[in-house]
């Protein structure tokens, strides 16, 4: 069914509902509404002399409850943390390539390495340096360990280094509930396309970062460390699947 201009000018409801150029500026002198307005049931919201006050405040409990309902529905499908730490801790091994930036105040370009990561959840992370220089390194609970000509050999864990690997860690597990003993997590977006933020909490952490900025869809794709000194590192995940399982060398690297 369709209105006229001049029926829509008449409909208190339908003429805010309608198109701004389907509305007229003409007032109407006429108090009772057109034979259309009473089909569709607007003649219940409408306030001219005579009306029923109850009837009046019925139709805007209507309308309000269905605001109310659409809100909850919008609440309902938000993509929250739990959801996030659900999503990314779901593959079991994780393999992949990275590009890593690191922007430092005095030089004019940043110093870029690339190399490949194992992303294992009952063992860790295994990050294999591959340019300027090889070198491999093995983050789990355990702390940080370096491979050299005779093994794995187990870094000190007080450094500042260890604490980043540490948190590193956990966003690529999607340990949310670790993150926040140490950050003020912001989560914008949806499953496939999202952005997490976080900022610290503790004296230890302000001292090294300003914000951390996390962004991703199925698994993490971009790492955004941003330094109080003005420095900044950058870290993208490329390449990456969860369709193959450990190879015999990686389980061996992760066993020692």
């Amino acid at each position: 069914m369709t209105f006229s201009t001049n029926r829509l000018d008449d409909c208190p409801v339908a003429r805010e509902l309608a198109p701004a150029r389907a509305r007229s500026t003409r007032k109407s002198d006429d108090s009772s509404p057109p034979t259309e307005c009473r089909r569709l049931g607007w003649g219940a919201l409408r306030t001219p002399a005579g009306a029923s006050s109850l009837a009046t405040r019925s139709g805007y409990k209507v309308v309000m409850m269905l605001i109310a309902l659409l809100g909850f529905s919008s609440l309902a499908n938000a993509f929250d943390l739990q959801q996030l730490s659900d999503q990314l801790a779901k593959p079991s091994v994780i393999h992949g390539s990275f590009i890593q930036e690191k922007h430092l105040r005095a030089l004019p370009q940043p110093l870029t390495s690339k190399g490949s990561f194992v992303l294992a959840k009952d063992h860790g992370l295994l990050w294999l340096l591959k340019t300027p220089l090889q070198q491999d390194y093995r983050i789990s609970t355990k702390g940080i360990a370096r491979r050299d000509s005779s093994g794995w050999q187990m870094l000190p864990g007080k450094s500042a280094g260890a604490e980043q690997n540490r948190i590193f860690l956990a966003v690529l597990q999607g340990d949310s509930s670790g993150l926040q003993r140490d950050f003020e997590l912001s989560l914008s977006g949806e499953a496939q396309h999202w952005k997490l933020t976080l900022t610290p909490r503790s004296m230890l952490l302000k001292q090294v970062f300003n914000q951390i900025n996390i962004d991703g869809g199925e698994l993490v794709q971009r790492i955004e460390l941003l330094e109080t000194q003005g420095d900044s590192t950058v870290l993208r995940m490329q390449d990456t699947t969860s369709a193959n399982p450990l190879s015999d060398a990686e389980q061996h690297d992760f066993a020692e």
